[in-house]
């Protein structure tokens, strides 16, 4: 009884696929917590370059704490009925520890440490340990039972950083490496042996559908960045040209994104025999992409105040560098769903990487306009290459292995 009772938790044939209001709120906190990223990052480009350097290494460890939460939400929304009320409660708990996260994340290295770590803590070893609890008997609860004890490995390395100012770098960097590659491995346990995500028998809509979501969320920074960018300047031609290059740019990486392979995810998910594999790498490429759109963001910022500064190699390392990220990682996004990869998007990263050094010589408006028109011819190969012809259909090469190979936990 108990373990019917823990399996009406379970997502079934008849659950919607469809991301929830919920999670559409959850949503809302990462916007927030994502302008924090952004803003960290502009405070990091202060300095030498070794400085730069050292202050992006920090801030992208501060980047991939959110990032495994959020994904680790949506594999938690996908696996169990988000109507229920246990994964309402933890959704929302979820929320309000990513909220944590995003007001001391610009501090969160320095004397904010504390309260970050308990936000990230709580929320890795509590959400888990409830779902186990409520899945009663189930077999199923083995799972989060393995993410309680991997997040309950690190989490000495994360507060012992938090208390000990001299070893928090090092020690956070062991500790987040812990978390990350226990969900390579499928967190294994003696005798319970591991579970990995690409044997899991997930809701392919629905991830698809927040993969989609995660990347809007990240153009959605990038707006809320050029808007309060160019708010707080002193109007002006120059800054109005940099304004409108910059939307431009955003508008271009939707483009590219959706174009084909960004609206079949959801159908190259339901066509994989194996669909957790596929899943397990949109996630991975997703990351690149959203941390591409972040860089561009903070390029932007830059060119909206200084238009007409020299275009020094460390700002473009974000003008030109994040939307090359992006290119990059769409390219085998576009491998993941129809098994090639477009001329016209590998032509536009070498484009980028080719005219950055020359773009040292110009000014910011200048690089950001060039960026922008390389863009724009991408989106333009996609519009020619599909007039004319028939929509095409995915032909993903993941997870073409037959599903009666999951496991039995899937």
């Amino acid at each position: 009884m108990s373990e019917q009772r823990g399996g009406a938790l379970l997502r079934t044939m008849a659950s919607s696929e469809r991301a929830t209001f919920l999670e559409l709120f959850f949503d809302l906190v990462f916007v927030f917590a994502l302008t924090r990223v952004s803003q960290r990052l502009i405070t990091d480009l202060d300095g030498s370059g070794e400085t730069m350097v050292a202050g992006v290494g920090r801030t992208l460890l501060l980047f991939l704490v959110l990032w495994h939460v959020w994904t680790i939400t949506t594999w938690v929304t996908s696996r169990y009925e988000p109507e229920r009320i246990v994964i309402q409660a933890l959704v929302v708990g979820t929320a309000f520890g990513s909220l944590v996260l995003g007001v001391t994340l610009p501090r969160a290295l320095e004397e904010r440490a504390l309260p970050f770590v308990l936000a990230y803590v709580v929320m890795m070893v509590g959400r888990p340990l409830v779902i186990v609890a409520a899945l009663r008997g189930h077999p199923r609860r083995t799972v989060p039972l393995r993410l309680a004890a991997w997040a309950g490995t690190s989490a000495p390395l994360w507060l012992a950083g938090a208390l000990l100012p001299g070893a928090r770098l090092p020690l956070w960097v062991v500790a987040l490496a812990v978390d990350y590659l226990g969900t390579y491995l499928g967190w294994p346990l003696p005798r319970l042996g591991r579970s990995r995500i690409r044997s899991w028998l997930v809701a392919g809509e629905h991830l698809a559908e927040r993969y989609q979501q995660i990347f809007l969320i990240a153009l959605g920074e990038s707006v809320l960045v050029i808007g309060v960018a160019y708010s707080g300047e002193r109007f002006s031609r120059q800054g109005a040209a940099a304004f409108t290059l910059a939307f431009l740019v955003t508008a271009l990486l939707w483009r590219i994104y959706f174009h084909r392979a960004g609206f079949l995810l959801a159908e190259a998910l339901r066509r994989a025999g194996s669909p957790g594999r596929l899943a397990e790498s949109a996630a991975q490429t997703h990351l690149f992409m959203v941390l591409g759109v972040l860089a561009a963001a903070v390029g932007y910022e830059l060119v909206i105040a200084h238009p007409f500064d020299p275009a020094e190699p460390r700002w473009l390392v974000f003008v030109a560098g994040g939307p090359a990220l992006f290119l990059a990682a769409r390219s085998r996004f576009e491998y993941e769903i129809f098994g090639r990869i477009s001329r016209s998007r590998l032509a536009g990263l070498l484009a980028l990487v080719l005219l950055a050094p020359v773009l040292t010589a110009g000014p910011a408006l200048l690089a950001l306009g060039t960026v922008a028109g390389v863009l724009a011819l991408v989106a333009l190969a996609d519009a020619r290459h599909a007039r004319g012809r028939p929509p095409e259909s995915s032909a993903s090469p993941l997870g073409r292995e037959m599903r009666g190979e999951a496991g039995p936990e899937a």
